[in-house]
Order: C-alpha cells, then structure tokens, then sequence
C-alpha cells in the first residue's frame, strides 16, 4: 500500500491557480524532493500534505485513510507528521535537550523515557556534547541538526521539509544534504522535501517532482531527470544543457553549424522543427580529428572559463550563429581562438518538447 498518495489535487486563490491537478503517491520510506523556481506551487503543496492549507480540489490520503478534500481536513496535530521549517522555528529560551523534548513533553511521557530518547537521537546527530546549550550559542548547521532530531525524535510517518538549508552558507548546506540524507537512511521516514536547489534535489532524493506554473513536468529518479528531461523546461533547470533547433533535409537533420542522419537522432520523425538537448559533459573536444562513430564538427573556442574542476568553453561550429557549451577536465587547455573539433554523440541528444 502507498504511504501517502495526492489526487489530483488543486489549490486556487482567487483567479490564481497556485497547484493544479497534482498527482503523486509515495511508498513507505521513499524520498521525494518538490523541485522548481519560487512561485511554481511547491511549498503550497507541502503545506497541504501537512494540512495547514485545504485543497481546492482532489484529496489527500495517508495510509488509505483520507486526511484532506475541499470540505474536510484532519488537524496538522493529528497526521502523524512532522515539518521542519526554513527558519527552523526552535526555541531560543530553551536548551538544546529541552527543543528537542518539547514534541515528547507534550505526549505526555515518562521524564525517563524523554531523556533516553532525547539522548539517544542527539546521539545521532551527533549533538549529544551541546544539550545543555541554548540557540544563541549554536551555528547555523547546530540549529538544523537540533530541528531535524526534535523532528525525527517523535517518530512521525511522514516528514516534510521546507527550503531547510537555505539560510547557511554553501559549505555548511553540503554537508547538511548529506547528513539529510543519512537520517533518512537510518530511520527510513516517508519524506517529503521542498526546494529550488537542484544539487539537494539530486543528492537526498530517490525521486525528484519537478514544478513549472503550479503543475507537474516530470517525476523520476535524479538520474533520469538529468539523462532523459522529456521537457525544454526540465532539460534547462536540471544542471546545464545545450538546445540545439534542428530542421528535416532529407534525410538528415540540420542544426546550426553541422547536420546528423536522422536515423541515429531519437524522435527525428515527420517534417516540423526538432529541439533536443545536448549536455556540455556529453561533448568531447579535441584538437585532433576523431575518428570513430561521433559526429566531427570543425569548430572554434569563442570563450572559455576556468572553475577548478573543470573548464567551461563556449565553442562555436564553423558557420554557426551560436556557440555550443563544453564541459572538460581541468587538463584539457586551449585558448581562445583555437581550431578544434567537437565530438558529437547522437544517442546523447535528447528530444524534448
């Protein structure tokens, strides 16, 4: 049976349709990141599962049992879940073990029974040394790992997660999706996790939503998303791609600067304009001709930076009007204005609509 599952689920303010016909079911344990642009639906959407906002149209249901329609919404206190928030929303008056007790407090446990499961899960987040601290004494990424053990310490079904790493710096938010990660893999908690950074998308998630203007564009595995986008918009908002317009001419497909049989091209089929997308890591270059299956397209480096682990060049096809972009190892140098060839596979181009 699906741990949770959203059913063509609506929410409209006013005139303005903020989530559409969503639809999506979780299996028990499964990770399952909201991906896409502020505006685009996702944070209404959690706030929905977690029953802070009714839907306009579809239901909700956990564990078979309908928690939200239009007409009727079980209370947040009553799902079974917990929601860590963007500002974490600890409380600064009490410690470290206290914030994390609070949620244990309130069901009523034995002060035993609190401690040694206080105890235990600062353990895991390995928090245990700053217990007795108060907020104030605590950096950033402490106050994440004390919201995320109060979450986790209650033993929710479902946990949902709001933009929880956008207020640290970009070393601290690295560590921090690996450690999310980690969490999840040791308690094995339906999750549930909203954000605009693709990065945390791909490195929590079993699955990844993408959202555009309040509806679905794909959902899959990280890798697939980035492997095969089946859209314009995914292809250019998971990591960096090339589009490249093609045109029938015969029986080959033309695209700016160089043409490739369609019978190597998926999707090459009928005579209307064709827009795939080329990944810069898929493309090769070299200051030899290759030989081999690719397409060699004689080209020139138009531009070029260096980013430590590897290097960006712009590099236009001979006769071309734009430049295509080529990701490389750091040792791969050349200079702007140099003759070169691309090596262009095929099979790496991929049609979106």
């Amino acid at each position: 049976m699906s741990k949770l599952v959203l059913k063509n689920v609506a929410r409209r303010y006013g005139a303005v349709e903020a989530v559409a016909d969503f639809s999506l079911e979780l299996v028990p344990g499964e990770f399952v990141s909201l991906l896409g642009p502020s505006g685009c639906g996702k944070t209404t959407t959690l706030r929905m599962i977690a029953g802070f906002v009714p839907p306009s149209a579809g239901t909700i249901e956990m564990d078979g049992q309908q928690i939200s329609s239009p007409s009727n919404v079980v209370p947040p206190e009553k799902r079974r879940m917990s929601m860590i928030f963007q500002s974490y929303a600890i409380w600064p008056n009490m410690t470290v073990g206290e914030n994390v007790g609070f949620g244990l407090q309130v069901r009523k446990l034995s002060r035993g029974e609190i401690d040694r499961r206080v105890d235990a899960i600062l353990d895991v987040v390995q928090m245990r040394n700053l217990k007795g601290r108060y907020p104030a004494e605590l950096s950033g990424g402490q106050q994440q790992r004390v919201a995320l053990a109060r979450a986790i310490v209650v033993e929710p079904e479902v946990l949902l997660l709001d933009e929880p790493l956008s207020n640290l710096d970009a070393n601290l938010r690295e560590e921090m999706r690996f450690e999310i990660r980690r969490l999840h893999d040791e308690f094995k908690i339906t999750t549930v996790y909203v954000t605009h950074d693709q990065s945390e998308a791909m490195v929590t998630s079993d699955r990844i939503v993408v959202m555009n203007h309040g509806r679905i564009e794909q959902v899959d595995a990280p890798h697939k998303l980035y492997a095969r986008p089946r859209s314009r918009f995914v292809a250019g908002f998971i990591g960096r791609t090339n589009f490249l317009e093609g045109t029938r001419e015969g029986s080959d497909i033309r695209f700016d600067g160089f043409s490739a049989a369609a019978a190597r091209l998926e999707g090459a089929s009928g005579n209307g304009a064709l827009l795939y997308s080329l990944r810069p890591q898929a493309v090769g270059l070299s200051g030899q001709k290759p030989n081999g299956g690719a397409l060699a397209v004689e080209s020139e480096i138009s531009g070029r930076s260096y980013l430590g682990e590897y290097w960006d060049y712009q590099v236009r096809p001979l006769g071309a009007a734009k430049p295509v972009r080529v990701s490389t190892g750091p040792n791969v140098v050349f200079e702007v204005g140099s003759r070169v060839w691309l090596e262009i596979d095929p099979a790496a181009m991929v049609r979106v609509e």
